[in-house]
């Protein structure tokens, strides 16, 4: 008696069924019109539990109206089979690496020798020879005292202006102002 009724309440509804995925969530589509405007509602009746996980990604966007047209059941099949050659061939990637992988250990434990540990050669061979720069000179008085007379200077020089709330200077020497808030 339900299923008649539920028929007969369809017929003067507005509401249409746009269509079904695979799962069975059917999605529907009403005009309404507000103040002047036809909007198009879309929304999706879940075939047993609400598990909004369970509608395809295809659906969620014809949902929020990111598409116009609704899927349609040879574009659903389509995609579920590229789907799953995707899956096919993650598969087989993962399997070839794994195969090189083992087969370049194998190879690499049987040319040095050494069952793994880490490559110190490679390791010190990254950073410049002590040639260059680890030396340690001695200096003298006079050096220390002459290098002492040149960074006085600067010292000088760098001490901190006080700072004003206007800018000052220009080109190089430009230091701006701090910013204060309108009073």
């Amino acid at each position: 008696m339900s299923k008649i009724f539920s028929r007969i309440a369809g017929l003067f509804s507005n509401r249409t069924l746009v269509g079904m995925d695979k799962t069975g969530n059917r999605y529907f589509t009403r005009k309404e019109e507000i103040d002047g405007i036809v909007k198009e509602k879309r929304w999706v009746v879940f075939k047993g539990e609400q598990d909004p996980t369970s509608v395809p990604v295809e659906w969620i966007c014809w949902l929020n109206g990111q598409r116009k047209i609704a899927p349609t059941p040879e574009e659903m099949v389509e995609l579920e089979a590229r789907r799953e050659r995707i899956r096919l061939n993650v598969a087989r990637l993962k399997e070839e690496e794994g195969k090189k992988l083992k087969e370049g250990s194998i190879r690499k434990s049987m040319s040095s020798g050494k069952v793994g540990g880490p490559d110190l050669g490679s390791f010190i061979r990254q950073f410049p020879s002590s040639a260059e720069g680890d030396k340690v000179e001695e200096t003298s008085d006079k050096t220390d005292s002459l290098r002492q007379t040149k960074e006085t200077p600067k010292e000088e020089e760098e001490k901190p202006v006080a700072e004003s709330t206007e800018p000052t200077g220009s080109g190089a020497s430009f230091k701006p102002g701090t910013w204060q808030p309108p009073t």
